[in-house]
């Protein structure tokens, strides 16, 4: 079975209060967030639920036309007619289902007899008894969870992330040349490219993308506990395995043998692990921006965050967009995770720990699509500072460093004489100290390296020891 809908809250705590009585929503996405996330009620909410039980009942029902010995056969128009079920699930379709719910205590059972109550007057009239035959619940469920997550992840969640790469990956083309200090420890480091940075954290997040794209979405219909036990006893004769695989496959989803009463839900855990992973790496990417943003990187645009930036210090602009993007996605990670512990684990043939459970999956999920909302649009709010980027570069002469040791290295290996202990000569130049441009360049004067050589080292400046950075980005793919 699966679980009964709880009781109102004021059977459990008097009297109701006048908020509970506008219709105030409990939680963030449904309330203060909802039109970033409203596309996903569509696809994971309880009326979604519902809507594809009955899409998968209808679609075994007519399955079962071809299969079970004289089952009437339907016209085309009844055909549609109960495809049109589910293509035209509204409201009115939601509350005929609660009113069978509230009369059968079973969520399954009351989709059940809602589709055998619309098929009187049909060419199936009197085949009600085809309706969830031989079905367990969980053989609706895991068929409708699977339909529901795939559309959830392949037309929301995909196309969201996937405009927040492209976004990020045309921002690192555009900041291909911007060169900038790069910090290792938080500390000054051999120069790197805006667009290259930008470019690392694009190819990261296109490589989980890729993952999630590849995802696989099980399903099963076998029985109550895996074995097809009442499908043969009713038609010893049919050849169920294969009924059950051709029926799973016609819904687009893949074929899963070997079950208990549930579907494993191990593809779940999978497929939350991989959007989990994506998550974390984002997060990487907004303490990133933040920390660009704070030394003063980039510019945040005025307006571009609304118009007020602290209550009480009218100069700020702060970076909201990307804590806030931090914050949800801490919290989508938190419900992913628990989600792939707890799915993956059922005690001998079922319990009841995955009815609960999935019903999260729309709020884990939302709060990633509103973080990719969230940083979308701080994204869209950001200028380039190349002049406070440049500042830096001339304040830290040091980092050639790193530079004139190695070259001193290959010319040493070369026989260039009075090269020795490379390391340790630029180490007592430029460690814990601050390094000008003229230090730096009578250090190289000084070292007797050959005239060609010197005048490279000597052209050399912290902007323009960027190595290949803005190459590689010619790597994001």
């Amino acid at each position: 079975m699966t679980d009964a809908a709880q009781p109102q809250p004021d059977a459990l705590a008097g009297a109701r209060t006048p908020l509970a009585d506008a219709g105030i929503p409990l939680g963030a996405l449904d309330g203060r967030y909802r039109g970033a996330v409203a596309s996903l009620v569509e696809h994971l909410s309880e009326a979604a639920l519902n809507r594809e039980r009955v899409h998968v009942e209808v679609e075994w029902l007519l399955h079962l036309t071809g299969v079970v010995p004289g089952a009437p056969q339907p016209t085309e128009e009844d055909v549609a007619a109960l495809r049109a079920l589910v293509e035209r699930f509204d409201a009115d379709s939601v509350a005929e289902l609660g009113a069978l719910e509230r009369e059968t205590a079973h969520d399954v059972k009351a989709v059940e007899y809602y589709v055998a109550r619309h098929l009187e007057g049909t060419s199936l009239e009197g085949a009600e008894a085809l309706v969830h035959f031989c079905c367990t619940s969980e053989d609706v469920n895991n068929l409708a969870y699977a339909l529901m997550v795939r559309g959830a992840v392949t037309q929301v969640w995909l196309p969201a992330a996937t405009a927040l790469v492209d976004q990020l990956a045309a921002m690192a083309h555009e900041s291909a040349d911007v060169p900038m200090l790069a910090r290792t420890h938080g500390q000054p480091a051999t120069p790197t490219t805006l667009g290259k940075e930008l470019a690392v954290l694009a190819h990261r997040l296109r490589r989980q993308l890729r993952r999630v794209e590849g995802a696989e979405y099980l399903g099963k219909l076998n029985g109550a506990t895996g074995t097809f036990g009442a499908h043969v006893a009713a038609l010893p004769d049919v050849d169920w395995p294969a009924q059950g695989r051709a029926f799973v496959e016609h819904l687009g989803l893949t074929w899963n043998p070997l079950t208990t009463q549930i579907e494993s839900h191990d593809w779940q855990a999978e497929l939350y692990a991989d959007v989990a992973r994506f998550n974390r790496v984002l997060h990487n990417l907004c303490t990133d921006v933040w920390s660009y943003i704070s030394v003063g990187y980039f510019r945040q645009q005025l307006g571009a965050h609304g118009s007020t930036g602290s209550s009480t210090m009218p100069h700020k602009v702060n970076p909201i967009r990307f804590e806030n993007a931090e914050a949800n996605l801490e919290v989508s990670n938190a419900l992913l995770d628990v989600l792939g512990q707890t799915l993956v684990t059922s005690r001998l043939q079922r319990d009841l720990t995955d009815s609960s459970m999935q019903r999260n999956i729309g709020t884990a999920l939302g709060h990633s699509l509103l973080a990719l909302d969230n940083v979308r649009r701080g994204l869209r709010g950001l200028d380039v500072a190349p002049d406070a980027m440049a500042r830096d570069l001339d304040a830290n002469w040091e980092v050639l460093g790193e530079a004139v040791q190695s070259v001193m290295r290959a010319q040493a290996v070369a026989g260039t004489p009075g090269m020795d202990e490379p390391y340790e000569r630029v180490k007592e130049l430029t460690r814990g100290r601050r390094v000008d441009g003229a230090a730096m360049r009578d250090f190289v004067a000084g070292l007797g390296l050959p005239d060609d050589v010197a005048a490279r080292l000597a052209a050399l400046t912290p902007s323009t020891y960027t190595g290949l950075a803005g190459r590689l980005v010619d790597e994001l793919r």
